[in-house]
């Protein structure tokens, strides 16, 4: 998954780190249930930046459970996966998108 990924701009996540999420806004309600249908169950997250609307640096988070409340909310089960450079910026429906690339870090011996 490194194009058009969705991006959910709000904190700071790390790997291997849980990031449990309380998603309220229909735009990220959307981008969570099509993570869930298409089966990629990832979506990256990134700081706000006033520039450039999000960091050129994020993490990309795996959906390990969703609680989807009677009223549309959701809480979301993630934890951190990859780190990414963002490529390239664009928008679908309402929410952010990347291309993006992995980052390698580098082997201590």
């Amino acid at each position: 998954l490194t194009k058009n990924v969705p991006m959910f701009v709000c904190t700071m996540a790390y790997p291997t780190v849980p990031c449990p999420l309380h998603v309220f806004e229909p735009r990220y309600r959307l981008m969570i249930r099509r993570s869930m249908e298409t089966g990629t169950k990832q979506f990256g997250m990134c700081i706000s930046d006033s520039q450039n609307g999000f960091a050129d640096y994020g993490c990309m988070l795996q959906i390990r459970n969703v609680h989807f409340l009677p009223d549309g909310r959701s809480v979301v089960d993630t934890v951190g996966g990859k780190r990414f450079r963002v490529l390239r910026r664009g928008m679908k429906d309402g929410y952010c998108t990347a291309d993006i690339e992995y980052l390698e870090d580098i082997k201590v011996s």
